[in-house]
């Protein structure tokens, strides 16, 4: 019989918690055959947290896990006694099997790399700044480095024009 895969529901921000659990369940019943591979999809994210660029990998599906394996009573029973598993997604009584081309879509997302700045301002243009010490001030265009994704601004502090480095995500249009 082939493996296919199937969507297991977890408690939220249980995922690596339950898949570090199967493995070692699938370790210790020798299962490694039947339980193939476990899947938790997320993706890379820019985020500015305290006016510092990050990338961090986020849950796509908070609460899901993908499992993809060989449906049997031994199979099912494992993945479904693990501490932290609420159920299979499924219609019915049974898990139902993940589309293979929703499968190859959620596994390319998620390979996918952080998007890269897409350039929005033009040098002279008026902006509002949104994050960081700057929040709410108003500012000017004056230089932009694509390649690092900042851009510095002149923002009027006390009455005079201020020079500051910012990233393109602290920063909107007018």
């Amino acid at each position: 019989m082939e493996a296919k895969w199937y969507v297991v529901h977890t408690y939220s921000g249980h995922e690596r918690k339950v898949t570090d659990a199967l493995k070692q369940r699938i370790e210790a019943l020798g299962l490694k055959g039947k339980i193939q591979e476990l899947f938790v999809p997320t993706q890379e994210k820019i985020v500015i947290d305290s006016g510092k660029k990050k990338t961090v990998r986020e849950r796509l599906f908070p609460g899901y896990v993908l499992v993809k394996m060989v449906l049997s009573d031994e199979t099912w029973g494992v993945v479904r006694n693990t501490a932290g598993v609420t159920g299979f997604v499924g219609a019915g009584a049974r898990p139902t099997p993940l589309p293979q081309h929703e499968v190859d879509a959620i596994l390319k997302f998620s390979r996918m790399e952080a998007p890269k700045f897409e350039l929005r301002f033009k040098v002279g243009e008026t902006i509002k700044v949104i994050d960081g010490p700057f929040k709410d001030f108003l500012g000017k265009v004056d230089e932009i480095d694509e390649d690092k994704g900042k851009v510095r601004v002149l923002v009027s502090v006390f009455g005079r024009e201020t020079p500051v480095e910012l990233d393109f995500l602290q920063i909107a249009r007018l």
